[in-house]
């Protein structure tokens, strides 16, 4: 997603972002150091950083091998290569298979952008234990991101009270407020890390990637992105095709869209979540506990955030529910099938005056940890985006363009529309309208898109297959629900992907998974 009152599209692995403290910042000048030769000290992983999202070090894999961790020096410039550097945390598992089958480094990305790869891969590390047959597991915190260089803007205190304001502002008062927040929170941003700002780019994380590539060892880049991750891997072949290997892009960014064009996107993908929700609720053979039809279920939702827009609910001590706070929990619970039971719980427990539920979705889409503490992945999101993105929207803009997003969801259209002035007041100018990821003769690219994903709607699949180019892009399509497609574990899905990674079998253009 695009910003920090947006959804995030990394909202699912973020409930698993909860790691503490800082590990690189700028370092050494690195003139006449050629950075490509440096030798990576690979050591048990430590607890993770504040940043990252606090709490302890990861556990052993299944086979009782220790996750490893090093830090990768690249240029804080990488338009001056030969100045200041930064530390870019990583992440491995061994490849568990004989050596002799090893392929290389398989490099994920999990999305945001702001997801710490450093946190997020462990947690999820055994959903890809065939690929680990062949491949050592590699992710990373970007730069900015985590313990890499991490952007700071506001304290913990201070964003406990950017997500209770109204994000959806019905008056001028509270219009100026929205404003007005917004604008100290980028200032904070500027003050804390203006030296980093200008240096978020997904062009410079792409190049810091291909330094990567060369420090592991590999010729080519293997690489399986999830969500923003489908981006930055786009941008990566557009900037080194000749160095692209085997890729997967799952949970498809669009990279024709502009901003808004991205923003209305989301809102009719998140509505059609909340429809198919609904559905599964009504349908099944016991009462559903939250509506008696699919449109009751939606009427009633509406109904519980208009009430809780003029009167919030406790939620989790000392906050209230608000209504901006009851959008992202039930935004949050809407990136997985498998948290729809979590909704339910969340609403009949809403309905009687209790938010905790929901107030702790929304807690885990934000980055905050039940100790009150904050990840940086609000901060990371936003400086990244923005660094990104050319266009800067104003508040009549935003109030011009109300009743297409409403149209487009009741529910979620103007929490995303007004969402589009976080870079407003921006101090680092946005790079490009969207990312260029034309990509001639690099290799096939595996284009994984969910006919019901909120936050990637489908249709990217499609328009990232075409900018791509002809013979690169080999779109999949999976018939299911949620964010992303690999970790639904249907066979189909599976099969296709693992079958390109692990043997280089690529998959008929057009295949459907059902």
């Amino acid at each position: 997603m695009r910003s920090p009152s947006r959804l995030r599209a990394a909202a699912v692995a973020a409930t698993a972002l909860l790691l503490s403290s800082l590990l690189a910042g700028c370092g050494d000048d690195a003139e006449d150091e050629d950075l490509t030769a440096q030798k990576l000290s690979w050591k048990d992983c430590p607890a993770p950083s504040a940043a990252e999202g606090g709490g302890d070090a990861p556990s052993p894999l299944p086979d009782g091998d220790a996750w490893q961790c090093a830090t990768l020096r690249a240029p804080l410039d990488w338009g001056s290569p030969e100045g200041d550097t930064i530390g870019l945390a990583l992440v491995r598992a061994k490849a568990s298979g004989a050596a002799g089958r090893r392929i290389g480094s398989l490099v994920f990305n999990f999305g945001g952008p702001g997801g710490s790869g450093v946190t997020t891969l462990p947690a999820f590390g055994q959903d890809y234990a065939a690929l680990r047959t062949r491949y050592d597991l590699v992710s990373f915190d970007p730069r900015g991101v985590g313990r890499s260089a991490p952007v700071k803007c506001e304290d913990d205190q201070q964003l406990d009270a950017y997500f209770q304001q109204d994000a959806t502002p019905d008056d001028a008062a509270e219009r100026t407020e929205l404003l007005g927040n917004t604008k100290e929170f980028n200032g904070a941003c500027e003050k804390n890390s203006a030296k980093m700002l200008p240096r978020v780019r997904t062009t410079d994380v792409a190049r810091d990637m291909d330094l990567m590539r060369q420090v592991l060892g590999d010729a080519k880049l293997s690489y399986f992105g999830i969500s923003y991750g489908t981006e930055l891997g786009g941008v990566y072949a557009h900037l080194f095709p000749g160095h692209v290997g085997r890729a997967v892009f799952d949970a498809v960014v669009d990279p024709t869209q502009n901003p808004e064009q991205g923003s209305l996107g989301q809102a009719r993908g998140f509505q059609l979540a909340l429809d198919n929700f609904a559905e599964d609720c009504t349908s099944k053979a016991e009462d559903c506990p939250v509506g008696d039809s699919a449109q009751n279920v939606k009427d009633r939702i509406a109904k519980l955030l208009k009430d809780l827009d003029s009167k919030p609910i406790p939620g989790v001590f000392p906050r209230l529910l608000t209504e901006t706070a009851a959008t992202g929990g039930i935004a949050q619970a809407l990136y997985s099938k498998d948290f729809w039971a979590y909704l339910t719980e969340g609403l009949e427990q809403a309905y009687d005056g209790d938010g905790r539920v929901l107030m702790l979705l929304s807690d885990s889409m934000n980055g905050r940890n039940e100790n009150g503490e904050y990840s940086n992945i609000t901060a990371a999101n936003v400086s990244i985006n923005c660094a990104d993105d050319k266009p800067r929207y104003t508040a009549d803009f935003v109030e011009g363009r109300l009743p297409e997003f409403r149209a487009a969801s009741p529910l979620f259209g103007e929490f995303l529309a007004w969402s589009l002035v976080s870079c407003t007041d921006w101090a680092v100018p946005g790079a490009a309208d969207h990312p260029d990821v034309s990509a001639p003769g690099a290799a096939p690219i595996l284009v994984v898109g969910n006919t019901g994903d909120p936050a990637t709607p489908y249709e990217g699949a499609r328009k990232m297959v075409d900018a791509l180019g002809k013979g690169v892009g080999v779109e999949l399509t999976y018939k299911g629900q949620g964010h992303g497609a690999y970790d639904s574990e249907n066979k189909c899905v599976r099969a296709a992907v693992n079958g390109y990674l692990l043997d280089g079998k690529v998959p008929a253009a057009g295949t459907v998974c059902t």
